[in-house]
């Protein structure tokens, strides 16, 4: 994570419309002194303005999406997905949910806005609130999908809160989407204040009414909404009754803005300068819906302003950290306002003026479609759009994690050419039984299972290293059927890092184990620290196991068991396609929540069933760990290829011809493997793909096979699964054989 010279630290908190033109900036032109930090609560970015479309039915929900992750990789980024708490500006700290805060020197935020009232009673129970934009668009997603028109002439009933112009398209599109349906849709807009779209030019304003009174949607201004109960709405001096309430008031500023120092306006809003500079910070920038001008107070909260303001953060923040001059942002006092009809036409005004009609829906799609285009960096087959440049260098790094092991077959000759050595009597599992970890037994009579792990870097962001190194540590001795109790550190720092940045990634590294280790209640006694090119991590932990009959073995496949795999594969090749931007960031989202499991439950479990012959999957892959198991029991397996899990994206990926640095040298044991015809090459390949932080592999009898599954899935494990049944060895010895 550290290279060349001194980098100035930019972290950017949110996705929001100015974040992605400030990222898009930096993929096409680089700034090598820099070292960029995305924090996110979700990876992909909703662009606002096509919502109303989206809920017409007129684009696909991936049409209104920006994925940020591989937007951001492509500008140099570290991507950190965990919700930013809250922001400590006098200490240039950003902290996080579940994690140490990061320090910048730069920084700036576009997190949105909140909308107001939900502290009305039954709001937040009830409800459908408009921001975070990506809720409200997954939960009407799955209202239109439950309400979906298998009743013609039903008859729903439609509340929309807060007549702005985010409220009166939600109106109009969701009536039409639902009658389009074939539903009776009655539909009710509130406001508190005295006329609906405050600020806009009466002209529109007359055009909505007529086009409300057309379509009979009753609009009731200065009335109140006091309080909200199952199906119904206390507004004024009356009870209206609802299907659906959607929540689309007035803007507010989101909790992670009053948890810090940050300055205020009334309605929670950081104060900018016309710099976007926040007030009394120089180094912190603001913008979009979070932020208010303190010479424009009065300015909306519409993304007209955010995409305006993403060129002057572009050069502002640019030139804060070159130490240059920075310009000076006024917002437009007129802009074009489009509000989406939902029927193919549209309303418009400018200049006072206001127009309707299809073609100001095409004008309107054909601005924001253009908008979002620029963003998204993958096509629907995954592959980078042409107007994005190639990735320089990275394409030449070694993969991390587990997928940066020394190849199966080079440690088995390295070890055999060491010769025999018969282990002491005191060792009951040693370097010739190939198993998770070695135990041995004290002269009190104690047995001690003990195992060590060390792998560079797969991601820059240190504390998910240290996290994944201890899980990935954890699962050795767990795999022994031994829970660990204590764990020494194994840190290389990089050795280009100054000695503030090197305390700091030790730092990050060391509370990621922590936070590990303390999930399972593995004490952290202390450990070593190095230098190397890149950062690596792991750790040498020990557990004592109740007695022998408790150690779980590699050998003990028998004939008749089912095999079952706790968790999915596919972490190697997702991981490599990342460090290449390719990889989108819902997947990402899967491949880090999968990697960040403890295989504790999955031990439990294992013991409750009976389960023997373990072993965690790692970096030999699923075939070469199996291989190693089939080998010592002495018996032959047919696994199902179709039942072994795999995390979303990963064939995609490999069918795409990628793969992870160290995949090649597990593919050296396909000869040992009895493969049917009619399987590609992405669906084996998937068998070498070296895991890092894997699952737990293990045989159970063959009545207790779905009971195990069962109570994995239910334990957290949502995609165990029995991939095989062992056979009795015959005549040709152990082997493994792969069916559909």
């Amino acid at each position: 994570m550290v290279t060349g010279g001194p980098k100035t630290e930019v972290v950017l908190v949110g996705g929001g419309h100015s974040h992605v033109q400030l990222l898009r900036r930096l993929a096409m032109f680089p700034v090598p002194d820099l070292r960029l930090t995305v924090v996110l609560d979700t990876p992909i970015a909703i662009y606002s303005g096509m919502v109303p479309g989206f809920i017409a039915g007129q684009y696909r929900t991936d049409e209104l999406e920006i994925d940020v992750v591989p937007l951001a990789r492509r500008a140099g980024a570290q991507v950190i997905l965990s919700p930013a708490t809250s922001v400590e500006a006098a200490a240039s700290l950003v902290h996080l949910k579940g994690r140490p805060p990061i320090r910048y020197d730069f920084a700036s935020l576009d997190v949105g806005s909140m909308v107001a009232g939900l502290d009305v009673p039954g709001v937040r129970e009830h409800a459908l609130p408009g921001r975070p934009i990506s809720r409200f668009v997954l939960e009407m997603e799955a209202f239109l999908d439950r309400d979906g028109g298998d009743a013609p002439g039903k008859r729903v009933r439609l509340v929309v809160v807060g007549a702005g112009a985010g409220g009166v398209e939600v109106a109009f599109t969701l009536r039409e989407r639902l009658r389009s349906r074939g539903l009776d849709v009655d539909t009710t807009l509130i406001d508190g204040g005295s006329r609906i779209l405050p600020g806009s030019p009466n002209p529109l304003v007359r055009r909505v009414e007529c086009h409300a009174t057309a379509r009979e949607i009753k609009i009731l201004c200065d009335t109140e909404v006091t309080r909200v109960g199952p199906g119904r709405v206390l507004a004024g001096s009356g009870e209206i009754e609802f299907d659906l309430l959607a929540w689309v008031t007035d803007a507010v500023g989101p909790s992670v803005l009053r948890r810090g120092d940050l300055p205020l306006g009334p309605r929670g809003f950081v104060r900018t300068r016309s710099t976007l500079q926040v007030v009394g910070y120089d180094n912190l920038f603001a913008v979009g819906d979070c932020a208010t001008l303190e010479d424009y107070p009065e300015t909306a909260k519409a993304g007209v302003f955010a995409v305006r303001q993403g060129p002057f953060l572009i050069d502002n923040l640019l030139a804060a950290t070159h130490g240059g001059s920075l310009r000076t942002y006024r917002p437009q006092g007129e802009f074009l306002a489009l509000l989406n009809l939902g029927d193919g036409a549209a309303l418009g005004s400018k200049w006072g003026r206001s127009f309707e009609g299809r073609w100001v829906w095409r004008l309107k799609d054909w601005i924001d479609r253009r908008f979002v285009a620029r963003f998204q960096v993958l096509d629907d087959d995954g592959s980078v759009r042409t107007d994005f440049p190639e990735m320089k260098g990275e394409q030449l790094m070694l993969c991390g994690g587990c997928a940066a092991k020394v190849g199966q077959s080079p440690l088995e000759r390295a070890l055999g050419r060491l010769g025999d050595s018969p282990p002491p009597a005191d060792v009951l599992l040693g370097i010739g039984a190939g198993d998770d970890a070695a135990v041995f037994r004290t002269p009190r009579g104690d047995l001690v299972a003990a195992t060590v792990d060390l792998f560079p870097a797969f991601t820059e962001d240190p504390f998910l290293v240290g996290r994944v190194a201890a899980f990935n540590a954890l699962s050795d001795l767990l795999a022994t059927g031994v829970e660990p109790r204590h764990a020494l550190a194994i840190i290389a720092v990089p050795e280009e890092a100054r000695p503030d940045e090197a305390e700091e990634i030790l730092f990050q590294c060391l509370s990621g184990a922590r936070s590990a280790l303390d999930e399972v209640g593995v004490s952290l006694l202390g450990g070593h620290t190095t230098t190397s090119s890149k950062l690596m991590a792991g750790f040498a932990m020990d557990g004592l196991a109740s007695g022998e009959a408790s150690l779980l073995r590699l050998n003990e496949l028998e004939p008749g068991h089912r095999l079952i795999l706790t968790k999915p594969l596919g972490t190697g090749v997702m991981f490599h396609a990342d460090m290449l931007g390719l990889l989108p960031g819902r997947w990402l989202s899967e491949l880090l929540e999968a990697v960040q499991r403890s295989n504790v439950e999955a031990l439990r479990v294992i013991r409750e069933v009976g389960g023997r012959g373990v072993t965690d999957v790692t970096g030999f892959g699923l075939a070469g760990h199996l291989g190693e198991m089939v080998r010592s029991s002495r018996v032959a397996v047919e696994m199902s290829l179709s039942s072994v899990p795999v995390l979303s994206g990963a064939l995609q990926l490999l069918r795409r011809g990628l793969r992870s640095t160290f995949h090649e040298q597990n593919e050296e044991g396909r000869q040992r493997l009895l493969v049917e015809d009619g399987f590609d090459e992405a669906e084996l390949a998937i068998l070498f793909d070296p895991q890092t932080a894997g699952g737990l592999l293990f045989g159970v009898d063959e009545g207790r096979a779905e009971e195990a599954v069962e109570r994995l899935r239910t334990a957290g494990d949502a995609t165990a699964s029995v991939i095989g049944v062992v056979l009795e060895g015959g005549r040709e010895g152990p082997r493994l054989a792969v069916r559909s």
